[in-house]
């Protein structure tokens, strides 16, 4: 009998420690490191493709900090195997003689097919290769890269027109509700 009420209580510390590492994990799961908003200004995006990169120990500790842009990077298809340029993770602080270069070439995991694929598809006129996102899946971190077509001076405009007028119908529409 006594075996059987300390049980429950073993399962319940158990179930406790397991509530709290799995809390513990969900605040890093798909969590945002960083947005390229501008990717979304300047190019049409085609398709979106997740890929991994390979990193240092003390630039995911930089990431988890949040100590990343993806403002002036660009991917490059080399060899058969996908880089990206220009992606600035800032040093980890406490992390001396370790720290890499923060604009180092980083390369990114993707399948061999995926990257036959956008490899065909840059030949076509006018499209690249752009990082929209860098973000953490689980415990890893991801960038979601982008296959877009150059937008010429009347798209941004006629995009920014588009954004204005549904803001205005936004706000026409609040005031009517008051």
């Amino acid at each position: 009998m006594q075996t059987a009420c300390s049980e429950p209580l073993i399962l319940n510390s158990v179930k406790q420690r397991i509530d709290r590492g799995s809390s513990a994990m969900a605040k890093t799961e798909g969590r945002l490191i960083a947005n390229n908003k501008k990717a979304y200004h300047d190019y049409f995006i085609l398709e979106k493709y997740e890929a991994g990169i390979v990193l240092h120990g003390t630039e995911v500790k930089s990431l988890r900090m949040g100590q990343c842009s993806i403002k002036e990077a660009f991917i490059r298809i080399e060899n058969g195997e996908i880089f990206i340029y220009g992606m600035h993770i800032s040093p980890y602080e406490k992390g001396n003689i370790f720290n890499k270069d923060p604009l180092r070439v980083r390369k990114l995991l993707l399948h061999k097919n995926e990257i036959n694929k956008l490899f065909g598809k840059m030949k076509e006129q006018g499209n690249t290769l752009v990082p929209l996102k860098v973000y953490f899946s689980d415990s890893l971190v991801k960038v979601e890269i982008g296959l877009a077509k150059g937008k010429k001076m009347y798209d941004k405009r006629e995009d920014i027109a588009k954004k204005d007028q549904k803001r205005e119908a936004q706000r026409e529409f609040k005031v009517r509700n008051l």
